[in-house]
């Protein structure tokens, strides 16, 4: 039954152990500047590499959201191997490899290849020892130009990055004439091949009870 008037509360329980259950988060603004640091930090550590490594370019999940491109968790390896990348390499130098991950379409397969090729063309390898120079380590003249001030990526995404068409982009208008031929009253078309899939057995018998009555009137 519902309380009417400025009446006593019934069962009050006003004074609980609330210290125990509330948490105040006053150590927020001495979180901020850990994780600050350590980012800094990081990135020291891990110079002049990137901090981050290569994504692929995905479909979000579900009809609602598939029009939309993310990074993924790592590049597939048949995108790998259409970019001439080995499996093992790639790690190694900053993409990111996801075996379970299979391309569904071509188009994703080719921009995904497109991203790799990309990132391959503008990357800069370091010789892992100093004076012993690899076959795949860049030149000293690349090294000492990319080296210099600005030039050092800090980030992959943003070197690259991943962008969605706006929505004035990705909706246009189709006129009559950029129909192909052929394409005129399809929604009549369609009507009529379901009506003749549906109609198949009704007219098959129609037609077999016609023949049979001009076989008898013949008779």
């Amino acid at each position: 039954m519902a309380i009417k008037h400025n009446q006593q509360i019934p069962h009050n329980h006003f004074r609980k152990d609330w210290q125990r259950r509330v948490r105040c988060h006053f150590d927020q603004p001495g979180r901020k500047s850990r994780r600050r640091n350590a980012r800094l930090q990081k990135a020291g550590a891990v110079a002049p590499r990137p901090v981050d490594k290569l994504r692929p370019i995905v479909r979000c999940p579900s009809v609602k959201y598939n029009r939309r491109v993310r990074a993924g968790r790592g590049f597939s390896l048949a995108e790998l191997k259409e970019a001439s990348i080995p499996r093992k390499l790639a790690p190694t130098i900053g993409i990111s490899v996801d075996p379970r991950r299979a391309n569904l379409s071509t188009e994703s397969l080719a921009a995904n290849v497109d991203r790799l090729k990309a990132y391959r063309a503008r990357l800069i390898l370091f010789p892992a020892r100093t004076g012993q120079h690899k076959e795949l380590d860049s030149s000293k003249e690349e090294i000492a130009e990319h080296t210099k001030e600005g030039k050092v990526v800090r980030k992959t995404g943003l070197a690259l990055p991943i962008t969605n068409i706006s929505r004035e982009e990705a909706i246009g208008e189709v006129s009559k004439g950029d129909m192909p031929e052929g394409t005129e009253g399809a929604y009549r078309k369609l009507r009529e091949a379901r009506s003749d899939a549906r109609l198949v057995g009704v007219r098959e018998k129609r037609a077999k009870a016609k023949a049979e009555e001009s076989q008898a009137t013949k008779k």
